[in-house]
């Protein structure tokens, strides 16, 4: 179940319905002010999006107050991927309105391992072979984000 403050959601939104719990995902962190969960079609498997609680379309219109909890989520994402997935590092981005697919800020965070095919921003998309796998993938995270 998610906690925190579900206010300013957006009925619209599909990241608002996820944090709100209407659209099912692979939820990896909650906190008062973060969601993170799998992408659905992940650049790499483990591959996670981070969300402020709050409908923040862009990073341009983030709050101050939020700014330490998104990015100190996404820097333990970054440390957690390495640990659940063997990872050699990660590759952290945020798309500001131009590939921006959901108009709510998310933070990508996309284990990389050397060789394993990235070249520059195309990014090639996968999918979990279903729900279980995806499910197995998300609790690696989540153990790994508790230690």
């Amino acid at each position: 179940m998610l906690r925190g403050r579900e206010t300013g959601l957006v009925a619209d939104c599909l990241f608002c319905s996820i944090i709100a719990g209407t659209t099912p995902a692979q939820i990896v962190l909650d906190t008062p002010d973060v969601v993170g969960f799998l992408d659905v079609r992940p650049v790499f498997k483990g591959h996670t999006l981070l969300v402020p609680r709050e409908h923040v379309p862009t990073l341009v219109e983030l709050p101050d107050e939020l700014t330490v909890p998104l990015f100190g989520a996404a820097r333990s994402v970054a440390a957690a991927v390495r640990t659940a997935f063997d990872a050699q590092g990660s590759f952290v981005a945020v798309n500001n309105v131009v590939s921006q697919s959901v108009p709510h800020l998310h933070v990508h965070v996309v284990p990389r391992t050397k060789g394993d095919g990235l070249r520059g921003f195309f990014w090639p998309r996968t999918k979990y072979a279903d729900t279980a796998e995806a499910e197995e993938y998300a609790g690696k995270l989540r153990a790994a984000l508790a230690s």
